[in-house]
């Protein structure tokens, strides 16, 4: 193999030792993961709280208990796509969008790479609104007023303290989300024994009906469990031995992820029939659906919350982890630790604005819009370049920055993937709904598939009876748009230009073992 080039340098990857290591290639040295302890990392990372309040949103779209369960076990199962997305890192030895050279070109992955640093300020920022909330309802039950400048105040302090784990790096995160699964495991336990006692979910009034509303549901559920957290998989199964077994990885990322996520949402949606109210749920503080509720002692939901807040820092991790690699991916010449500390005072600053602007659940219904319309594509594509490949790369060309990679393609693009994810991104915003739209909603010309050819007719009457027309009866379909037509673009337009077939060829010849 052709000598490999270490931009930032490594001095190996050590628990609770700053970590150096940016997007550069590790070596065959320094790998020590096992797909299990990656299974394990994702496992900490799912059973938390953010998942609990995603199950108790679904409720709020209107559906019956047992259809949100429906939506909740089909939407998971898009762990999948995680953990297909992960066995890039073991062949590469290196981040998603630094692998996303291959197929973008280099100049080109700075692009998506962009896309991405946005996404993960956004979940940054979404973790950093329920820590502060959290801390908020803490401050009510110790008897002090939650004042404008005190959320200031909580809201600096944590993005102070989460900056932490990621700039210590990848393996004190794992060893740090592993210790958390048996606690949190142990708390969300005797959660369910409150939930078994007081939850009666044949009570919630059922608002949503029909397809429309459905795959609305499942959208969101698909957005916010595998497909969003697709392009982060890399990040950290670049540490795994190049020979790991690919259907072990996909297992143990399935299993720490997928079967977590069901139960903590299934009980999020159980506790949305007995704790307070859907306009509470619906706040800008989801977490005083707990304070001072029928069913929850006053002592457990403080210990709860306690918890759920150090979860919640480590979640937090995860996100500013693969933000500062993406920012490294864009060209920016910072080290990893510096993009953390960037990324850290925009997401302070951007959680000031949600926390006084905005509800929790306006901010991720609107958020995740944004997850599905890029990320969709560039997943179609991501994954379609590298079956077109063979499921092989070649890491030292992946690294160079310069024309005289292999993957510089043209100018830098490859726009065979530049032209499909464009298109899929046009595409799975066409076919993207929020459900119901509103009645004239200005916007329905960008959603024709989902929003005009199904929009919503009314009667006109006193008591409008309206109900879905057209195509699609206003389903949201953005996610199979967005993948499907994204992966057949490209794979049309490589059919016909060669591109990565003259590249795979490339590749072959600086690393004959490669097959």
């Amino acid at each position: 193999m052709a000598t490999i080039d270490f931009h930032d340098g490594s001095v190996g990857d050590e628990a609770f030792k700053v970590e150096t290591r940016g997007i550069d290639y590790v070596p065959d040295s320094e790998r020590w993961a096992t797909p299990r302890n990656i299974g394990a990392m994702w496992a900490g990372s799912s059973i938390n709280v953010e998942y609990f309040f995603y199950g108790a949103l679904l409720m709020g779209f209107g559906f019956s208990f047992w259809t949100a369960v429906s939506i909740i076990v089909i939407g998971n199962t898009s762990f999948l796509l995680l953990g297909v997305a992960s066995l890039q890192g073991q062949e590469t030895g290196t981040t998603a969008f630094t692998a996303s050279r291959a197929a973008f070109g280099t100049r080109g992955s700075r692009v998506v790479s962009f896309f991405n640093w946005l996404t993960q300020l956004g979940f940054e920022t979404e973790g950093l609104i329920l820590i502060v909330a959290a801390a908020i309802v803490l401050s009510q039950y110790a008897g002090v007023r939650p004042t404008s400048t005190l959320k200031v105040v909580f809201i600096v302090i944590a993005t102070a303290v989460q900056a932490i784990l990621p700039y210590l790096g990848h393996a004190t995160m794992v060893k740090v989300l592993r210790a958390l699964i048996i606690p949190f495991t142990a708390i969300f336990a005797v959660f369910a024994i409150f939930d078994g006692v007081h939850a009666h979910p044949s009570s919630v009034v059922v608002l949503a009906h029909g397809w429309e509303p459905y795959s609305a549901g499942l959208a969101f559920t698909i957005a916010l469990s595998g497909l969003g957290w697709t392009e982060c998989g890399n990040d950290y199964t670049r540490y795994l031995p190049r020979e790991s077994k690919k259907s072990a990885v996909v297992g143990w990322i399935f299993l720490g992820t997928a079967l977590p996520e069901i139960a903590i949402m299934t009980l999020g949606a159980l506790a949305y029939s007995f704790l307070s109210t859907s306009t509470v749920w619906n706040s800008a503080n989801p977490f005083q659906a707990l304070f001072h509720q029928r069913g929850l002692p006053s002592w457990f939901v403080v210990i709860f919350l306690l918890f759920a807040i150090v979860q919640l820092f480590g979640i937090n991790s995860l996100d500013l982890y693969s933000s500062g690699v993406s920012v490294q991916a864009m060209g920016l010449r910072l080290k990893r630790y510096q993009a953390v500390l960037m990324d850290s005072v925009i997401a302070c600053a951007l959680t000031i604005w949600a926390t006084f602007g905005s509800s929790f659940s306006l901010y991720m219904k609107d958020f995740v819009g944004v997850i599905i319309v890029w990320i969709a594509p560039w997943f179609g594509v991501y994954i379609t370049d590298w079956m077109l490949r063979k499921y092989r790369y070649n890491a030292a060309e992946i690294q160079k920055p310069t024309s005289d990679s292999i993957y510089w393609a043209k100018g830098g693009f490859n726009w065979n993937a530049i032209v499909a994810f464009v298109v899929g991104l046009v595409l799975a915003t066409t076919a993207y709904s929020k459900a119901p739209p509103p009645v004239n909603f200005p916007l329905h010309w960008m959603t024709p598939f989902s929003n005009h050819f199904g929009a919503f007719y009314c009667d006109g009457s006193a008591k409008a009876a309206c109900g879905p027309a057209g195509w699609f009866g206003g389903a949201d379909l953005s996610v199979f748009f967005g993948i499907l037509s994204a992966a057949l673009i490209y794979f049309v337009l490589e059919k016909i230009t060669g591109t990565v077939a003259r590249q795979v060829r490339r590749q072959r010849e600086l690393e004959p073992s490669a097959s």
